[in-house]
């Protein structure tokens, strides 16, 4: 995957809604080939920090 540098941009050149949500998605999937990575390498404490959720998510009020 090619790191596509976008040009800088300056007050007067705002970027465009399509920029933005490229920019967005390529973040989102960053994170979440992060998140897989520490899944894969710390197991362990991935199980606890999903475990947590779960439990967080439970006991959540509507």
């Amino acid at each position: 995957m090619p790191d596509r540098q976008e040009p800088k941009r300056t007050q007067e050149d705002p970027e465009t809604d399509a920029q933005r949500r490229r920019r967005r998605a390529q973040f989102l999937r960053e994170l979440n080939e992060a998140k897989a990575l520490r899944e894969r390498v710390q197991p362990r404490r991935a199980r606890a920090a999903r475990m947590r959720q779960a439990m967080r998510m439970r006991t959540f009020r509507w």
